[in-house]
């Protein structure tokens, strides 16, 4: 039962990880200008920045 609930949250912790990374690229890549874009990139910023926090309790809960 130990292996399921370790499995189970190491794939958590590697879908927070891919999902926060993924959205600092796209706030990175961004190609919008003006207001609408910076708004956009605080959004994808701020969605990648809670992903890594996400992975990061995730990876203390696990250890």
């Amino acid at each position: 039962m130990n292996g399921i609930l370790s499995g189970l949250l190491f794939g958590a912790t590697v879908v927070a990880l891919v999902l926060g990374l993924t959205c600092i690229v796209m706030a990175i890549l961004s190609g919008k200008s003006g207001a609408e874009g910076l708004r956009e990139k605080i959004e994808y910023g701020f969605m990648g920045v809670s992903g890594l926090t996400v992975t990061l309790v995730l990876g203390y809960a696990a250890a």
